[in-house]
């Protein structure tokens, strides 16, 4: 028996088993340890359980828990147990026949939260809140709220419109707190509708409480679920949320990775679809765990390795790419995975951000994947007021919301069949690069991105103007029935700029409408057949 005076100067490690017996349970019936929701993802993405399911044998961790001061928990995916010891009594963890190594994954035990406030969350994030600048106060001026403009540019307004809010979609947010998420007004809806499906702390399993420390965690829920006029709305207030703390503010260690693994199991085992994660790793306080780049090739680090893992198994992860732009190659962890997004951000120009990390990753592989607006972000604070923010932390889950909708959309798309229709709506899908990857996705084109292989007998698509923002002149609207419609070009104070009739050849194309001369800007649109009229906001690049 250990007392707590014993645990000062104790240090984390991982302890690795060798072997995974199992006494109970058995693969042949996953529906012992996964829930149904989860069994469904599986049926979907054709994943059948495996080993990585089950968990790890309690016998093994009974006998290293008496070598130990705490058990923090195991991890089935890497079959380990994070425990809280000394040097000596690791020697002794070691000498058991079962245990194939030990790993020092953090310094210390749960240190004070304040000893060094205001370093961390950098790796990932800036929680710096501030106002928009009077030049981006002005942009945002143009719309109606102040939330429109990112909105927009992902085409959320038109998938609000669709009635596409995320309903019946799981999303795990991992992050360094939640306060406030539980009583600000924008997120008040999901406690009393139940789309809290699950919250855990793993940086202090003891803790039952989420909705406290740092509140990067409610800045980035907001963006995704946020749902009141006037503040933020937000892309999937609908949709189901599980919330972890996995980020430990006050040190940087390997054990946080660690603490996104197991998160990751655990939002597994409740069936989540998409998993979100504005946090990422790259230097340490410990110099000997700090990756180089070479490390960052998608199945070195220990995030990284977890984040495939949990890809394999249908989960969409989405994550910042990071903030450690401008330099080339400056990603952090997990943004190198494969078969993950990893998302950029642009400014109020929709150019890259100066703090976007860039790729290629440390094997050659473009990222990042997709990108957002995250400079000078529009999101909810712990007290439920509006604040403003940069970071790809804030650009991130504006895609994660973007994804819950058009899953909802379409939930018999595999993760796969998503991601590609994601990356090729992209403002630069035919010519993806390190700065912002395939570019800024939107709902129409990555819900519609197949309308030129319809069947003669099915209905054509009466609305989809695209590329939307417009970075070069031609402008494609697929638009009605009729081979001829009324183009009409309008200013947002309301004058016609343009008005001319526009003719195709085929009802299957769009319109295809060149705006030679037009100065970058908002405007409205509207094409008109007879009675049937469609309007849509332009972002003119």
């Amino acid at each position: 028996m250990f007392f707590l005076g014993e645990l000062v100067g104790q240090d984390r490690y991982a302890v690795f088993y060798k072997y995974k017996p199992q006494t109970t349970l058995s693969l042949d019936q996953p529906s012992e340890f996964l829930s149904q929701k989860a069994l469904g993802r599986r049926s979907r993405e054709g994943v059948a359980a495996d080993s990585l399911d089950l968990p790890v044998a309690q016998k093994y961790v009974d006998e290293v828990y008496e070598k130990s001061h705490y058990i923090l928990y195991s991890s089935k995916w890497f079959n380990a147990t994070i425990v809280v010891t000394d040097a000596e009594r690791v020697k002794e963890i070691l000498a058991f026949p079962f245990v194939d190594r030990v790993e020092l994954v953090g310094r210390g035990f749960v240190p004070s939260p304040n000893a060094r406030i205001g370093k961390k969350i950098y790796a990932s994030a800036s929680n710096k809140i501030f106002p928009p600048t009077s030049e981006s106060a002005r942009l945002l001026a143009t719309n109606e709220e102040v939330y429109d403009f990112q909105n927009n540019l992902l085409g959320i307004d038109k998938m609000h419109e669709e009635g596409f809010t995320g309903k019946g979609v799981t999303i795990a947010v991992f992050d360094a707190g939640f306060p406030g998420a539980d009583a600000a007004s924008p997120l008040v809806h999901l406690q009393g509708s139940g789309q809290i499906v699950g919250t855990r702390d793993f940086v202090r399993p003891w803790n039952q409480n989420v909705y406290s420390d740092n509140q990067h965690g409610t800045n980035v829920l907001s963006l995704i679920a946020s749902n009141e006029a006037g503040k933020l709305v937000a892309g999937a207030p609908d949709a189901n949320f599980i919330l972890a703390m996995t980020e430990e503010v006050a040190t940087e260690y390997w054990v946080e990775e660690y603490n996104w693994v197991r998160a990751a199991e655990y939002a597994d085992s409740l069936g989540t679809d998409i998993i979100n994660s504005s946090v990422g790793y790259l230097d340490f306080d410990d110099p000997e765990m700090t990756y180089s780049l070479d490390d960052l090739d998608g199945q070195t680090t220990i995030i990284a390795r977890g984040a495939t893992i949990a890809s394999n198994k249908g989960i969409l992860v989405i994550n910042s790419a990071g903030n450690y732009g401008p330099s080339e190659s400056s990603l952090s962890s997990p943004s190198d995975a494969r078969g993950i997004l990893a998302i950029g951000s642009v400014n109020k120009e929709l150019n890259v951000s100066s703090f976007s990390s860039r790729g290629p990753t440390g094997d050659g592989r473009t990222k990042p994947d997709l990108a957002a607006f995250g400079s000078g972000t529009a999101l909810i604070r712990a007290n439920g007021q509006v604040g403003y923010s940069n970071g790809t932390s804030f650009s991130a889950p504006q895609i994660t919301a973007l994804a819950a909708g058009l899953w909802e959309a379409k939930p018999e798309w595999t993760k796969d069949k998503l991601i590609e229709s994601l990356l090729n709506s992209g403002t630069q899908a035919d010519d993806p690069d390190n700065l912002l990857g395939y570019g800024i996705p939107n709902f129409f084109d990555a819900l519609y991105g197949e309308i030129l292989s319809v069947d003669d007998n099915e209905e054509v698509m009466a609305w989809n103007v695209y590329p939307n923002p417009l970075f070069g002149d031609e402008l494609q609207i697929y638009f009605g029935n009729s081979l001829h419609a009324d183009f009409i070009l309008i200013d947002l104070n309301g004058r016609v700029l343009e008005h001319k009739t526009v003719e195709r050849s085929s009802v299957k194309e769009p319109f295809s409408i060149l705006l030679e001369g037009v100065k970058s800007g908002f405007y409205i649109i509207q094409m008109q057949d007879g009675s049937l009229i469609k309007q849509s906001k332009l972002v003119r690049q």
